[in-house]
């Protein structure tokens, strides 16, 4: 139940017919999810794109139950934390229905919570609350395998003393997110869940279920692994465990109805989805990019929304890029190994054509595989590398460089990877260069400026 970042690039603007995927481009994400699925043993997944402002793929794969059968699409894989953002929506909705503020303090609604007369509401949604985290770990914990209720949670993890005081750090809670739960429920006179059913899911046609009860015949079952030994199904935690906190099951095409809603603007006020996508800064002014619910960022000047979701059994992945109209969703039914990220990374890349690289880019790359084109033949141009960059490529360096590579023949790709950074007054950039049968990573460094000369220039076998 924990954020975790997937890098990832985004699609150039383009008209709304022009979004839908190619053949080739549905070949590659079969492709992907097949290849992640193998490699990481992980059984099943579903996924769904938004592009252009609308879902133009969902699809299921592999096994989501021990019962067997065609993997459904439609089927409700467990979401976890991805729900908090529905939690943070809810406390929005109450505040524009004029019945709290987020900037209430939670003793007005909940006594006994430790500093309920500091921690606002705000602050729990944003994990700044101070309140400790009941479910750090990344496995059940002895007391899951007994039924709770969120009341119980808050008795004994939200009355200890704070991790800190309220706003001057950031530290993932779920603990605050069940605090906020109760307060939807108590301001708004109904359970949470029927609550986010009447306000959010019925008006977006999203079915929407409580992962407690979304188990048995019909549901994706979870699965777990010790070490490397053999994937086996997990037992669900029991009863309330999950909560305001990640209580809510659905399918990748339905949690994409949500991201089409949060890139129209839909259904809630503008500047609620803003207040969302705000990162919130501690009492030093600093930030780590989490809003309310979700974590936001940029990555190659690319703004994006994003929260992942960690269940028993279960890992998810919501990505959305709000400037361009895109999302990728990715729901799996295991809670190891690297198959979400994976898969995340890998349709982004296959369906979204990554930003233009930079004028600098562009020129360092030609630079870069004219002078790796250089050691392979053995016909290095001194005079584009600088002292000590001379003084590293020695006779046997030279030498081993030519015979090493140029074995290989010539290479069939050499991209950059990453972006540009500044060390000790050069430009780093590395790259990858694939062959039919192996990849090679390259890192360099240069001198500023467009003709800037090599301080290094390291070629090594990627593992």
């Amino acid at each position: 139940m924990k954020p975790i970042l997937f890098a990832a690039a985004l699609l150039a603007p383009a008209s709304l017919a022009a979004q839908s995927l190619t053949p080739q481009e549905t070949a590659q994400i079969d492709t992907v999810v097949a290849d992640a699925l193998k490699a990481s043993g992980t059984p099943s997944a579903s996924v769904a794109v938004v592009r252009g402002g609308r879902t133009v793929f969902a699809k299921a794969y592999g096994k989501q139950s021990e019962r067997g059968g065609t993997a459904d699409a439609k089927a409700p894989y467990q979401i976890a934390s991805i729900s908090k953002q529905f939690t943070a929506t809810a406390l929005q909705l109450l505040e524009d229905d004029g019945k709290l503020s987020l900037d209430d303090k939670v003793g007005q609604y909940l006594p006994g919570i430790t500093g309920g007369d500091r921690i606002t509401l705000r602050q729990l949604l944003a994990h700044t609350s101070g309140l400790q985290d009941y479910w750090p770990q990344d496995y059940s914990f002895k007391a899951m395998a007994t039924p709770t209720t969120p009341q119980n949670i808050v008795d004994r993890w939200a009355k200890k003393p704070l991790d800190f005081e309220p706003g001057t750090q950031w530290q993932y809670s779920n603990t605050g997110y069940v605090v906020a739960g109760l307060i939807v429920e108590k301001v708004a006179g109904m359970p949470l869940l029927a609550f986010l059913q009447q306000r959010v899911f019925k008006p977006l046609d999203i079915r929407a279920l409580d992962q407690d009860l979304a188990v048995g015949p019909g549901f994706p079952q979870g699965y777990g692994r010790y070490a490397l030994g053999p994937v086996r199904v997990e037992k669900p935690a029991a009863r309330g465990w999950l909560y305001a906190a990640g209580e809510l099951s659905m399918s990748a095409e339905d949690l994409a109805k949500w991201d089409v809603a949060r890139i129209d603007r839909a259904l809630l006020p503008t500047d609620d989805w803003q207040a969302q996508e705000t990162p919130v800064k501690l009492v030093d002014g600093t930030t780590n990019g989490y809003g309310l619910g979700v974590q936001t960022g940029t990555r190659d000047g690319r703004r994006y929304v994003e929260h992942s979701g960690e269940a028993v059994g279960f890992l998810s992945e919501n990505i959305v890029f709000p400037d361009q109209k895109a999302a990728v969703v990715v729901l799996t039914n295991s809670w190891f190994g690297d198959a979400t990220g994976r898969i995340t990374d890998g349709i982004v890349k296959a369906v979204l054509p990554a930003a233009p690289a930079s004028a600098a880019d562009t020129a360092a790359l030609t630079r870069a595989r004219a002078v790796y084109d250089q050691l392979r033949t053995g016909t290095l141009d001194r005079s584009r590398l600088t002292d000590n960059a001379n003084y590293y490529f020695t006779p046997a360096a030279q030498a081993d460089y030519r015979s090493s590579l140029s074995a290989l023949g010539e290479p069939t790709g050499f991209t950059q990877r990453g972006t540009m950074r500044l060390r000790g007054g050069f430009v780093l950039r590395s790259y990858r260069i694939t062959y039919p049968d192996r990849t090679l990573s390259l890192s360099t460094f240069s001198e500023p400026g467009e003709n800037g000369r090599f301080e290094q220039f390291l070629v090594a076998p990627v593992q």
